[in-house]
């Protein structure tokens, strides 16, 4: 520990002080009070990291100190003298003083020594975790910037660049720069995609819950919506079946993670010399509970891919030329939903997802699966 332990004792008893102080003066620095109200007030003007005070103080006893230190100090870490054996002071002393530890008196040196170290150590510890907390909260904060950054300023330039390609595609009438602007064009949906994939990373790995109701079908239906406004889904037969009766609560943007990944997975991962490309999406609203499956009849996982789809950065078969985080999201909001997710694949059949989530209430904290 490079900080030297800084302790406070206080005692009504010069001799108990001059005592502490020449035994323990070269381990720690040692400041001494003859009174609660003096300890108080070398509390309110320095930094301390222990403070030892005796249960018997005329004027304001141990317990009663401890509570006032704790408005003007509670980082330091309280140790109890007491000379007498009172169940009621003690449980008192913990619930209002915060009290580490009681010695009995008299004291022995190296049983006060070992209580200043272990003391020293907590409050350092508690410092540092304290630090790093500061760090996160100051992190998380400059994220929630990024991703401001990320939705607005750089969609915007590609929307002007996309809109600046279709006047020029209607303006040329040569192929070959017709060719070169649709090149353009798919590589900004390229990128376009990607930041959404950012995005909807971000919403399901960062962000606290915000539990509202749901209505499957609806979210489905924007869902298929939104799929379709990207990719050809007219060869593909799509049927969703929903039974809902009841009302079901949960994260509406981390649902929507979950249905459109495993909806544009189970889409674009289709035989492309099939004539029968099939999506069954079925949803069951129980009492507590909502079961969701979305199967298809694509060209499966290989196993050796199967217990790694859902890690970061995997893609699950060869023919995948996406970012590798879809799957991996999905697990991630099924998890901070309190959900589990089971995946069942066989190479030419085809793959179904199941996922259970439990219905959640605004004021209730999610349990996650492990």
């Amino acid at each position: 520990m490079t900080d030297r332990i800084i302790v406070l004792y206080i005692d009504d008893e010069d001799n108990n002080l001059n005592s502490f102080k020449a035994s323990l003066r070269k381990e720690f620095k040692v400041v001494t009070a003859q009174s609660a109200a003096e300890g108080l007030q070398i509390a309110a003007e320095q930094e301390l990291h222990v403070v030892i005070a005796d249960i018997r103080m005329p004027g304001m006893d141990g317990i009663e100190f401890f509570e006032k230190l704790m408005k003007i100090n509670p980082e330091a870490v309280r140790i109890l003298l007491t000379g007498y054996s009172d169940i009621a002071s003690v449980i008192d002393a913990i619930n209002r003083g915060q009290v580490y530890r009681f010695i009995d008196k008299p004291w022995n040196i190296e049983t006060v020594k070992n209580a200043i170290i272990n003391a020293g150590d907590i409050y350092f510890t508690r410092r540092e975790l304290r630090v790093k907390n500061e760090r996160l909260e100051k992190i998380n904060s400059e994220m929630n910037q990024f991703v401001y950054t990320l939705s607005h300023e750089l969609r915007g330039p590609l929307m002007s660049i996309s809109g600046v390609s279709k006047l020029a595609k209607l303006e040329s009438k040569d192929p070959n720069v017709l060719e070169y602007f649709d090149m353009i064009d798919l590589a900004m949906h390229k990128l376009d995609e990607y930041i959404f994939k950012m995005l909807d990373f971000y919403r399901s790995t960062k962000l606290e819950n915000k539990v509202t109701e749901i209505e499957f079908a609806d979210l489905v239906k924007q869902q298929i919506d939104n799929l379709a406004s990207r990719w050809d889904l007219s060869e593909i037969d799509l049927r969703v079946d929903v039974a809902q009766n009841q009302p079901f609560y949960s994260d509406d943007s981390k649902l929507r993670v979950i249905l459109g990944n495993l909806l544009n997975n189970a889409c674009q991962f289709q035989k492309d010399y099939s004539d029968s490309k099939q999506v069954r999406i079925r949803i069951v609203v129980e009492e507590d509970q909502a079961l969701i499956s979305i199967a298809d009849n694509g060209v499966g996982i290989e196993e050796k891919y199967r217990a790694d789809v859902f890690n970061l950065f995997q893609r699950a078969t060869q023919k995948s030329v996406g970012s590798g985080l879809g799957l991996y999201m999905v697990k991630e909001a099924v998890y901070q939903l309190g959900g589990k997710i089971l995946l069942e694949s066989e190479v030419d059949l085809g793959t179904t997802v199941q996922v259970t989530l439990p219905s959640l209430k605004p004021s209730e904290p999610v349990k996650t699966s492990v």
